[in-house]
């Protein structure tokens, strides 16, 4: 059970340093009961402190890691039921399933067509992370030749999926390397699927009929000392699961019960005839409140929606998306390409950059860091301003890739053309068009 802000207290130092970013240990004692503060932040504390304090003040839902190198991700971790009340962490994993039967020629197909589904926005690389290999023969042999396959070809994490141990002893054998989540500790397995995961460190999906079966497997596999388990109510109908998933949450969250505080992971590929249907129920499962999400394939019309749901949930709702400031490339342009600058609100670089793009017009685009806000509002609050937005050209470097000096602004901050003409000496200050949709018009007009 969490301490309080008092028992917190009396573990602490006492010492007042400051140090942690707070004036005193009773201030930082309540921000670590009330999960805004992190223990490390405290150098002084013992290491006995440490000890009691860490698992005290250890999400309600535990982080789980999957996978190992560049393409390792974490779910759970989760402190809120509701994103606006603080923000959602850890985005829900997307899997897919293939069959440990499957040719050498077609697995090899099916990961490079997978592979390829991935998607740039707002910088960043969106993309399904995990491969659940499926035992649908017993064959332990082809299980494990399977399992090594895809770790050593594929950028995908695995999922190890099969209630006979001597078939996941066989998988985990050939990629553990990679980290995979081993798919499921069940009533009838516990003890055995339990000692696999305890001897080779891997996280352990853990399945029942019902949250109370639940409960009862993962204290058990608990008290043997295993601590990162993902958990599958057991549930493959629409409405059972969503009740499943909330009550879940609700537990961990509001009652704090650990014995529920793990991240989960859903069957829409079990819940449904087909890819569509498997899609719905899967954006369900994203928003409430699945960690991996399983389903039958990945095909770009139905993994793309899901990648952006996933993106619009799991980003802060206190903070605007943005774009890191620096010089973009549209196209491929030269030394005579135009050059124009916007604002880092996301939707302000993808509108502008999708509209340049559909010019044919290959651009230099300057991206200002404007904390987020758009070209009016930053404007208005005196973040795009001329004699900063001529500072920031300056800097940016953009001098080095072209021979001539002109720059397209904003319509909408057509105000600011005076100073920026001030600080860029000798440099032509343009008025781009107010609308992004006419940015083609107006970049083809000036060849």
């Amino acid at each position: 059970m969490a301490l309080t802000g008092i028992q917190i207290f009396k573990l602490l130092p006492k010492t007042n340093c400051k140090e942690c970013g707070v004036p005193t240990c009773m201030a930082f004692a309540m921000n670590l009961a009330a999960g805004k503060a992190e223990l490390d932040s405290c150098p002084y504390v013992s290491q006995e402190a440490r000890d009691q304090l860490s698992e005290a003040s250890a999400p309600p839902i535990r982080p789980v890691q999957i996978g190992k190198g560049v393409r390792k991700f974490t779910v759970g971790g989760e402190t809120v039921l509701y994103r606006h009340e603080k923000t959602f962490f850890n985005p829900t994993a997307f899997a897919a399933i293939i069959a440990s039967n499957i040719s050498d020629a077609d697995l090899d197909q099916k990961l490079k067509c997978w592979n390829a589904l991935q998607y740039e926005r707002v910088g960043l690389n969106l993309r399904p992370q995990l491969v659940a290999l499926k035992d649908v023969d017993g064959n332990k042999d082809t299980f494990a030749a399977k399992a090594k396959k895809i770790a050593e070809t594929s950028e995908f994490n695995l999922v190890l999926m099969t209630e006979n141990a001597d078939v996941m002893k066989a998988g985990v054998s050939s990629c553990k390397f990679k980290r995979p989540l081993i798919y499921a500790a069940t009533a009838a397995n516990a003890d055995a699927f339990g000692a696999i995961a305890k001897e080779n460190d891997l996280p352990l999906a853990v399945k029942a009929e019902s949250i109370d079966k639940l409960i009862i497997l993962t204290q058990k596999l608990t008290g043997m000392g295993l601590k990162d388990l993902v958990i599958d109510s057991g549930a493959r109908e629409l409405k059972k699961s969503l009740e499943d998933l909330v009550s879940i949450r609700r537990a961990a969250l509001k009652n704090g019960n650990r014995a529920v505080g793990f991240p989960t992971i859903t069957f829409p590929c079990e819940m449904a005839s087909n890819l569509d249907m498997e899609t719905l129920i899967a954006a369900m499962h994203v928003a409430k409140y699945g960690s991996i999400v399983v389903l039958s394939d990945f095909k770009g019309e139905s993994i793309f929606p899901l990648l952006l749901e996933r993106l619009n949930i799991f980003t802060d709702p206190q903070r605007p998306m943005t774009v890191t400031q620096g010089i973009y490339e549209i196209g491929t342009p030269n030394e005579n390409s135009p050059v124009l600058v916007t604002s880092n609100f996301a939707l302000t670089y993808f509108i502008v950059s999708g509209e340049v793009e559909g010019s044919k017009v290959p651009s230099w685009l300057l991206i200002k860091n404007t904390e987020g806000l758009s070209v009016m509002t930053a404007w208005a609050a005196g973040k795009f301003s001329g004699d900063d937005v001529g500072a920031f050209v300056k800097k940016s470097g953009i001098t080095d890739k072209i021979k001539h000096k002109e720059i397209i602004i904003p319509g909408y901050a057509a105000a600011i053309a005076g100073d920026m003409e001030e600080e860029l000496s000798g440099w032509a200050i343009k008025v781009g068009p107010r609308e992004a949709a006419h940015i083609p018009a107006f970049l083809k007009s000036r060849k």
